[in-house]
């Protein structure tokens, strides 16, 4: 029987725990404070005691090529060194952390974010192939902005070397492993989706893409432990080209045999909608005027905000919330491939964890709920099944990160009762180091 207290080796790596905090947007960007900030996000999983830390996409390349404001850029050698200081809080804390590589392609911030757009006019997207006819019309109807920059050959290649230089930087910095961000609509799962990639060179096998990746890194940061999303896009509309669960399960195995380390097999659609997020509608995050503002600047104007919060409205109808979305192609995955399967997804409880567990996966990660409660992992590890996460999944700390702002719980029910928690000492750890002063801060 796995318990989730036990080791994992992933690629040599020996993982103190089965628990890891899934990537997330830190919004630390670049600045003077940003590895402050980094520490600040990060450090208090690491005290908790949880196994590996992801630190959430951080863009390979620029300008440009961001999904979301502020994220941090690491094709700085200089900048990345600095992120030393990251990667020694999390192991002095005897845990282990990895750095996830990403470019936003035709999903960056020059697609959908206006005011974005208009300080930046000459930014252009990446793009894997010519638009695909529903993004094209997406674009005449002034819905989204697109001016695509199909990539050659070889630009394609130059790409692969800036996630090879990047993870190379980061290994120097101290990171113990690298994940790709092969899912969520960035520039690699639109190299795997038949509805983004139609190109008719080697790359119109999209896995091809995620090995040039691979030998890049190899080549760049060694033996580092190699991880990457794959996507099934399950939630496609009829009619429109998407990967099956069945391709998603295939993509696994070659990457497994290719020398990738782990996997982490996740659903969603082929465009950027709630099916990544599933939950409430987040309303008291709608309403909020503290973002008001910042929704007007991102989406064009008040009538266009209103709109996208109706979209928002809709789609979370469609996209209920459901435990473990993810278990399923999971276990399908863990049955063809000798390398560990990661699960996130709507896993909320310790009983979850322990019913997928060596059956659906051999780790077990959870995103937004560290919104709430960043030392999560101190009452999840030695608990009963009964215990759970607070996270209501209302998705109220996910939509003002479109207007820069940090990703922290804002729902006041839930504030309250991790507030309890902590008061009543719910996430002390006895044996923890102590904490840095960038995480009392």
């Amino acid at each position: 029987m796995v318990r989730l207290e036990d080791p994992l080796d992933i690629g040599g790596l020996t993982v103190p725990n089965r628990l890891y905090r899934a990537p997330l947007l830190e919004c630390a960007g670049n600045g003077a404070g940003a590895v402050d900030a980094l520490v600040s996000h990060l450090e208090p999983a690491a005290t908790a005691g949880a196994g590996l830390v992801c630190q959430g996409a951080t863009i390979v390349r620029g300008p440009g090529g961001c999904a979301a404001p502020n994220m941090t850029y690491v094709d700085d050698p200089d900048f990345v060194s600095r992120l030393s200081r990251v990667t020694t809080a999390i192991h002095d804390h005897g845990s282990t952390v990895a750095i996830q590589l990403e470019h936003g392609g035709l999903r960056s911030m020059e697609t959908w974010h206006a005011g974005y757009r208009s300080r930046h006019p000459d930014y252009r997207q990446l793009a894997v192939s010519p638009l695909p006819p529903l993004l094209r019309l997406a674009d005449r109807l002034g819905l989204l902005s697109y001016d695509p920059d199909v990539m050659t050959r070889e630009e394609v290649y130059d790409l692969a070397a800036d996630f090879g230089r990047a993870a190379g930087y980061a290994v120097d910095a101290g990171y113990d492993a690298v994940h790709i961000a092969g899912a969520n609509m960035g520039i690699v799962h639109q190299f795997l989706s038949p509805f983004y990639n139609r190109r008719d060179d080697e790359f119109a096998d999209g896995v091809r893409f995620l090995e040039v990746v691979h030998d890049e890194i190899r080549d760049h940061a060694g033996d580092v432990p190699l991880l990457t999303k794959v996507p099934a896009e399950t939630e496609a509309p009829p009619g429109v080209p998407h990967i099956t669960s069945r391709e998603a399960v295939h993509v696994c195995r070659r990457l497994a045999d290719y020398g990738y380390d782990a996997l982490v097999p996740v659903t969603g659609s082929v465009f950027w909608d709630a099916s990544i997020v599933r939950g409430a509608f987040p309303d008291h995050a709608w309403r909020d005027d503290r973002f008001r503002d910042g929704y007007v600047e991102a989406f064009g104007g008040r009538l266009r905000a209103a709109l996208v919060a109706v979209g928002n409205w809709l789609e979370s109808l469609v996209y209920d919330f459901e435990p473990a979305w993810n278990a399923g192609i999971c276990r399908a995955v863990r049955r063809v491939v000798d390398v560990p399967v990661l699960a996130e997804g709507g896993i909320r409880t310790r009983g979850e964890i322990d019913r997928l567990l060596g059956r659906s996966c051999d780790m077990v990660g959870m995103g937004r709920p560290f919104y709430a409660e960043p030392r999560l992992p101190a009452r999840l590890l030695d608990s009963t099944p009964e215990t759970s996460a607070v996270c209501a999944s209302c998705n109220n700390c996910t939509v003002p990160q479109v207007t820069g702002a940090d990703g922290v719980c804002r729902t006041p029910d839930v504030l309250r009762e991790a507030g309890r928690l902590r008061r009543d000492g719910a996430y002390d750890r006895p044996d923890a180091a102590p904490e840095s002063s960038s995480e009392r801060d």
